[in-house]
């Protein structure tokens, strides 16, 4: 039986915990630059995708981590095995607020053969609308977010887990559960055209959803969800400023 099969037959694994409110509170917060002019379409993509983990593990708000520093400038690919290495060593592999996984990859981060790939500052969005979402994209790289995945869990079952679902109209939020990333956004018909761009069909719904939607990775795919779905489900977003600070590693003697 595969990873796929098991998976399928019961709830995939999630692993995020709410920020505590004091925290959010007090944390950076991300201010859209009103000056900023955004384009209306924007899809950024990982050089390489993974799971990292999250099929098994409880570490979704690790395996986003992976996914942002894959999909960002410089685009850098973190093994599995490194990233479920990090989760276990500083206890995030079954579960992590999106706050404290940020602070430590600030200071510690994954590890290739020569550099280690640090988070720069965690910023929150605190007015989780539209506007805010769209410009953390384009200015800062994949948007953190903390989401329920009730929906999101069997429409990535019933796509066979592969890239190019769709997620509308989802209206089931009683959980917060689940850490996802987004790096895209645009009308549905341009993020079409962007998805076949990388390769990917989008298996498009009957009815096709209208206005704004967003790119949004989980558990090793990414696939389209209308706007009005993404905030519902949302409870905390995050960005960081820079997504990846590439340090060398000590010379072994």
């Amino acid at each position: 039986m595969t990873d796929k099969d098991m998976s399928r037959s019961k709830k995939l694994p999630r692993g995020a915990l709410p920020t505590p409110r004091h925290i959010l509170a007090e944390a950076t917060p991300f201010i859209p630059d009103p000056s900023i002019l955004l384009p209306s379409k924007l899809l950024m993509w990982p050089v390489k995708i993974s799971n990292w983990g999250n099929i098994h593990n409880n570490d979704c708000v690790t395996a986003e981590e992976a996914f942002a520093k894959a999909t960002a400038r410089p685009q850098t690919f973190i093994e599995s095995e490194a990233v479920i290495t990090w989760a276990r060593d500083h206890g995030y592999l079954n579960g992590a607020n999106l706050h404290e996984v940020l602070l430590t990859m600030q200071t510690i981060g994954f590890t290739g053969e020569s550099f280690s790939y640090e988070n720069g500052t965690p910023c929150a969005i605190k007015s989780v609308t539209p506007h805010a979402i769209q410009t953390a994209i384009y200015a800062s790289g994949p948007v953190k977010l903390g989401v329920d995945a009730t929906t999101l869990d069997s429409v990535v079952k019933k796509n066979n887990f592969q890239s190019g679902w769709v997620l509308c109209g989802d209206t089931d939020h009683n959980e917060k559960d689940h850490c996802v990333s987004l790096c895209g956004y645009g009308q549905f018909s341009a993020l079409k055209e962007l998805f076949k761009n990388e390769g990917v069909d989008v298996n498009a719904p009957s009815q096709l959803p209208d206005g704004m939607c967003y790119a949004m990775f989980t558990w090793g795919t990414i696939g389209i969800v209308d706007e009005k779905s993404m905030l519902n489900m949302t409870y905390e977003a995050w960005i960081r400023t820079p997504v990846t600070i590439k340090n060398a590693l000590p010379t072994r003697s």
